[in-house]
């Protein structure tokens, strides 16, 4: 039966501790768990969380179980928190003195990333055939050799079949090149704003060579014949290239600023933009 408070003055009831809640989170876990490993786990994660619930009420009901926390002599407790009537300065968002905003401020427009990805793609392509002309006599080696990466039979097929045009191989090529250009190019628009210094640099180098590491790791494993078939010479060469002529591309356009400092009206669509005395027009 619980204590009335006011009998212990310098001390708190509180619930009694209790392990049963632990207990009853492992049971429905271990139900669950079951369902991918033995049926053996699942019994016993029932089992538990029945025995887990009953045990829970029965510290509840009739009447909650508690106990008696004696408090801190008044010397040792804390002091009672005093009032002030000192007033906050509230800063307004985009003021002189804004308070600080998340990075980037200015992104670039999702446009510039499409055209950057479209001229970065033909960049790539142009340094792909080029590399098919000079090592095979002939453009089709390396759109052929794309094509395998969704073709299983290209990749083992003979190199004077690659060296042929395939339709089939063609249009599969093209669908993966202008997705990964358009996808690439949509990225690079994102991440170019947030690099601090030398965007280009780090954008059209750096993010190539790390990315052909990739390829390079994971397509030995996945796809050894392809791998085997690759200038990864003239792959990085092609890498660089797109992301060079992509950020310049995209670090050339007009950035936008973002609705961050914008007041948390007009961002949810309650209020229309700014008039030119700073106030926003109501809708």
């Amino acid at each position: 039966m619980s204590t009335p408070h006011h009998e212990y003055p310098d001390a708190v009831v509180a619930p009694a501790p209790t392990m049963w809640p632990m207990l009853a989170a492992l049971g429905v876990t271990l139900v669950f768990a079951g369902l991918v490993t033995h049926v053996a786990a699942t019994v016993v994660g029932a089992v538990l969380f029945v025995t887990s619930a009953v045990g829970w009420f029965r510290s509840v009901l009739p009447e909650e179980a508690s106990e008696i926390v004696a408090l801190r002599p008044g010397a040792e407790r804390a002091r009672p928190a005093s009032t002030s009537t000192r007033t906050v300065e509230h800063l307004e968002p985009g003021g002189p003195q804004s308070h600080r905003m998340r990075l980037p401020v200015e992104i670039h427009p999702y446009a510039a990333g499409l055209q950057g990805g479209i001229v970065g793609g033909a960049v790539m392509a142009l340094l792909a055939c080029l590399f098919g002309l000079l090592d095979q006599r002939s453009i089709w080696y390396p759109i052929n050799l794309l094509a395998a990466s969704a073709m299983p039979s290209l990749a083992e097929a003979p190199v004077s079949l690659l060296m042929q045009f395939d339709a089939t191989g063609f249009v599969v090529a093209s669908i993966v090149h202008g997705l990964m250009s358009l996808m690439v190019g949509m990225l690079y628009a994102m991440i170019l704003p947030m690099l601090p210094r030398q965007p280009i640099l780090l954008g059209g180098i750096v993010a190539p060579l790390l990315w052909s590491a990739i390829v390079w790791a994971s397509l030995g494993i996945v796809n050894p014949a392809l791998n085997d078939r690759i200038h990864w010479g003239w792959f990085v060469a092609s890498q660089i290239g797109f992301g060079l002529i992509a950020g310049i591309v995209i670090a050339r356009s007009e950035r936008i600023r973002t609705l961050q400092a914008l007041p948390i009206a007009v961002r949810a669509g309650i209020e229309g933009g700014l008039r030119e005395d700073g106030r926003a027009d109501a809708r």
